[in-house]
């Protein structure tokens, strides 16, 4: 018995400037995208907006049975025409990651470890494989299928800082922190190894029709979709609101809004060019910017607003557990700016505010009731 399934769907189409549209078709008129890492603060806003498009998702968690990672995921809205798979895979696990793959046109690639704050005791095992092995597992599955046309990958400005910056220093895409060292910058070393693993794997594709891209962000923030979230890049804000410090250090901060970064991932998907690297950034904003902001909108809380001069915060940090004096030494009291114009012309990005950014992150937290104390 032959038994023919018939898709009825609605052709995603991505809309840019006005007057400039395409379809998404690639692998015939039939197409899913693979999103690993689809729990994450990254990958959950991907896949919502692959699924406002009207797109065939199958997005990847590492334990299905666990409402944290999955329960926020069905709960996104879906566009006519989309549909949305959830499978658990582990990225470290090659026959997982092959199983995951197959069947799929496009893959973003987000999963990876990122972690604020948090206690690291192996930054090989626990940072750098997650991001190095994943990632090979998920070009030696793309060999093995030969069913993907399109891998997006999520890397990181982090993939781009050399060690040793300059202050007021502006950096683009073709910088790279090659040396990142595991003892002083796991999370760097991580992402650049990832990145270059995917570029010179690209290299030698005999596919020339073959679609890779990589996306850089900076700090992400905005809307959170899951508690978990508030692990990653938004505990900056968690902080401020929580009162888990009772003043701010002169710290800069460079700002990109989590839904440009997943709009910038799905356009990736047809537009720019192809091994293009696109930078993240919507502008800078030192920490005690951004507590006043979130003080003047939420005057109620109990915000940090004083902030300690350079030399204070330099002697502070010899006392605290989460900073060291080295990087304090190179990093307070400097700014760093990343130029995102690649993004803004071949992606025509238009970026949210790090004002409307950070507010929205804090709504999320007040609305959902995750504010300590409270």
């Amino acid at each position: 018995m032959i038994i023919l399934r018939i898709y009825l769907i609605s052709l995603p189409v991505l809309k840019l400037s006005e007057g400039k549209a395409q379809f998404i078709l690639g692998c015939g008129w039939y197409m899913i995208t693979l999103v690993t890492g689809a729990s994450g603060y990254i990958g959950t806003h991907v896949v919502a907006n692959l699924l406002s498009k009207g797109m065939e998702v199958r997005a990847t968690v590492r334990d299905l049975s666990d409402p944290e990672r999955v329960a926020h995921l069905k709960s996104l809205k879906v566009a006519e025409g989309g549909r949305l798979e959830i499978i658990e895979m582990d990225v470290l696990d090659a026959d997982s990651v092959e199983d995951g793959v197959k069947g799929c046109c496009n893959i973003i690639h987000t999963a990876a470890v990122l972690t604020f704050g948090g206690r690291i005791t192996d930054p090989q095992k626990e940072v750098v494989n997650p991001s190095v092995i994943g990632t090979k597992n998920i070009l030696d599955a793309i060999d093995k299928t030969g069913n993907v046309e399109c891998l997006v990958h999520t890397s990181s400005v982090a993939a781009v800082r050399p060690q040793n910056w300059k202050n007021d220093e502006i950096l683009d895409e073709s910088s790279w922190a090659d040396d990142a060292k595991i003892k002083t910058d796991a999370y760097s070393l991580a992402k650049y190894s990832s990145e270059r693993l995917v570029r010179d794997w690209f290299e030698t594709k005999s596919n020339k029709k073959f679609r890779m891209i990589t996306i850089n962000p900076c700090v992400v923030l905005g809307p959170i979709l899951s508690k978990r979230h508030l692990k990653t890049s938004p505990s900056i804000v968690k902080m401020l609101i929580n009162n888990e410090i009772p003043f701010t250090i002169p710290i800069d901060i460079s700002v990109v809004d989590v839904r440009d970064v997943a709009e910038a991932h799905v356009r990736s998907l047809t537009f720019g060019e192809n091994a293009g690297r696109y930078l993240l950034a919507s502008g800078n904003m030192w920490l005690g910017e951004i507590a006043k902001e979130i003080k003047n909108d939420y005057p109620k809380l109990k915000i940090p607003t004083i902030q300690l001069p350079y030399l204070i915060s330099l002697v502070a940090s010899i006392f605290n557990s989460k900073i060291t004096f080295s990087w304090a030494r190179k990093n307070l009291g400097k700014r760093l700016t990343w130029d995102s114009s690649s993004a803004e012309n071949d992606l025509e990005m238009d970026w949210i505010s790090p004002r409307n950014s950070i507010l929205d992150t804090v709504k999320s937290i007040i609305d959902n009731d995750w504010v300590e104390g409270r």
